[in-house]
C-alpha cells in the first residue's frame, strides 16, 4: 500500500498559507490533490477523502480523478470505513478495468471483507467473499506482490472456515446428534483447502470419537490410523491412541490390514 501511495504523490507546488479551505468552488486540480495527499501524511483519513473527492467531482474522468479514487480507498482503509473502501474499489474497477492499478483495487476489496472477519462463532459471510475475491486477485494478477499475499491470506481464511465447521461438529457431538457432527468433521477432512488447516488433526479425533460412540469400532480405528499416519506427533492422536487401546483396537493399523488412501479411510467406498 505504501508503495503505492508512494507513486501516485506528487510534490506540492504551494505553501501552506495557499492551501485551499474545503468549499465548492473551482480550484486548481494539483492543489486540491496536493492537499489531500497532505491531508493522508497527516492521517486525517476523512479530511483527506474529502479533498480527494472533490478531485474526482471537479475533473472527472481525468487521470487525476483516477488517481484520487485510489487514494479515497485507502484512505477509506486506514479510517476503517470498509464499506466505503469497497464501494470506492468497485468504482475504480468499473471506470478503469484494464488499468495496472486496478490491481491495486480488487486487492484491496478482498482485503476489506478480510478485515471483518468474525470469530467462528458467528456467520462467516464476510470470510466467504475475502476468499473469493483473494482469489481472484491470484487468478488475476499471478506472479505479483498482491497474489503472494493473497495466497497467504487464503491459508488463513480457509482456516477460519474449517474453524467454523469444527464449532458446528462440537455443537452437534455435545447435542448428542452424532450423524450431523460426523458429517461436519469429514467437511473438514474431505475439503483440500481444509486439510492443510490446523483442525484437521482435531477432526480426525473427533470423529475417531463419535464412531466410537456409535460402536463403530471399525471406521474409528480408520480414522485414528489416518490421524498416526500424517501427524504421528500430534498430542490428538496420543489422545485417540488412547481412547483406541482403551476399547482394545489398534489404531495404527487399518482393519483391512492393507494402506490406504486418506479418502478412502475416512469414506469407504
Amino acid at each position: 500500500m505504501a508503495a503505492v501511495i508512494a507513486a501516485l504523490s506528487v510534490s506540492a507546488c504551494a505553501g501552506n498559507r495557499n492551501r485551499p479551505r474545503l468549499a465548492y468552488e473551482e480550484r486548481p486540480v494539483e492543489l486540491l490533490y496536493n492537499t489531500g495527499y497532505d491531508r493522508l501524511q497527516s492521517r486525517r483519513w476523512s479530511d483527506a477523502v474529502d479533498y480527494f473527492q472533490e478531485v474526482e467531482r471537479q475533473h472527472p474522468y481525468s487521470d487525476w480523478a483516477r488517481r484520487a479514487i485510489l487514494m479515497q480507498i485507502y484512505a477509506y482503509y486506514q479510517n476503517g470505513n470498509y464499506a466505503e473502501a469497497t464501494a470506492a474499489a468497485d468504482r475504480f474497477i468499473q471506470l478503469f478495468p484494464g488499468n495496472p492499478s486496478a490491481a491495486y483495487a480488487f486487492y484491496m476489496r478482498a482485503i476489506c471483507n478480510f478485515e471483518q472477519i468474525v470469530d467462528v462463532g458467528r456467520d462467516q459471510a464476510y470470510a466467504e467473499a475475502a476468499l473469493t475475491g483473494l482469489r481472484d486477485v491470484q487468478r488475476r494478477y499471478p506472479g505479483t506482490a498482491y497474489a503472494t499475499d493473497a495466497s497467504v491470506k487464503i491459508d488463513m481464511v480457509n482456516d477460519q472456515l474449517a474453524g467454523k465447521e469444527m464449532n458446528i461438529g462440537r455443537y452437534y457431538q455435545r447435542a448428542n446428534q452424532p450423524l450431523a457432527a460426523i458429517n461436519r468433521y469429514k467437511a473438514v477432512i474431505a475439503n483440500s483447502d481444509f486439510q492443510r488447516t490446523s483442525h484437521s488433526p482435531e477432526a480426525l479425533y473427533r470423529l475417531v470419537e463419535v464412531n466410537l460412540m456409535l460402536g463403530l469400532k471399525d471406521e474409528a480405528v480408520r480414522n485414528g490410523s489416518v490421524l498416526g499416519y500424517n501427524y504421528p506427533g500430534s498430542p490428538w492422536y496420543a489422545e485417540a491412541y488412547a481412547l483406541l487401546t482403551d476399547e482394545g483396537a489398534r489404531p495404527d493399523v487399518a482393519p483391512e490390514g492393507r494402506r490406504e488412501s486418506w479418502l478412502e479411510r475416512i469414506i469407504p467406498g
